[in-house]
């Protein structure tokens, strides 16, 4: 990719999609790929606000954690530049999120993985994560990504850009990834 193109885009790349889809590895390859910085959403809110999303959570509940998360969107998203931004899975589906993203840039991302194989992964990393940290099987598990994507599907669905990939491959996800922007001219 050209750089003098790369100049041209003054937008951010978005990664969108459920937890555990692997935002946060590919967006970081993204950026060194691009030679552009890097952002991930949860980061942000815990550098803000000095303590860990997972305290926030449990300290103020997941509503004053979304509250926190937009304030910072907002900020980030008023930045006229290309970078890559690492959405956390529930940040497109609160308050008017998803359009405040769709507004500020084309370049929106949803990274899709197999459910099986996330929550396979998610279940394994159960306990960092507040929302699913009491999910018992990987059955549970299974139902439990199932019906929270169907809740969510439809914010992620308004990005721009599908990537189906494999969960084990994320080179793969950063491949089409570049491979669309290349396609698209940017």
């Amino acid at each position: 990719m050209q750089q003098d193109i790369l100049k041209k885009i003054n937008q951010p790349l978005i990664l969108m999609g459920y937890m555990g889809s692997g935002k946060t590895s590919i967006g970081k390859k993204i950026s060194k790929i691009l030679n552009v910085n890097f952002f991930d959403i949860d980061e942000l809110v815990e550098k803000k606000y000095s303590k860990s999303v997972k305290k926030i959570f449990k300290d103020f509940g997941e509503i004053e954690f979304r509250k926190k998360e937009r304030v910072v969107l907002e900020k980030i998203l008023c930045k006229k530049k290309l970078f890559v931004l690492s959405l956390g899975g529930g940040t497109p589906c609160y308050f008017d999120n998803i359009d405040l993203i769709v507004e500020k840039t084309d370049l929106t991302f949803f990274l899709k993985p197999n459910i099986k194989q996330l929550s396979k992964k998610l279940f394994e990393k159960k306990s960092k994560r507040p929302l699913i940290k009491d999910v018992k099987t990987e059955k549970k598990m299974i139902e439990f990504v199932s019906k929270h994507m169907l809740e969510r599907i439809n914010y992620y669905n308004m990005a721009k850009f599908h990537v189906t990939y494999d969960l084990n491959d994320k080179m793969d996800a950063c491949k089409k990834i570049i491979g669309i922007l290349n396609k698209n001219g940017l």
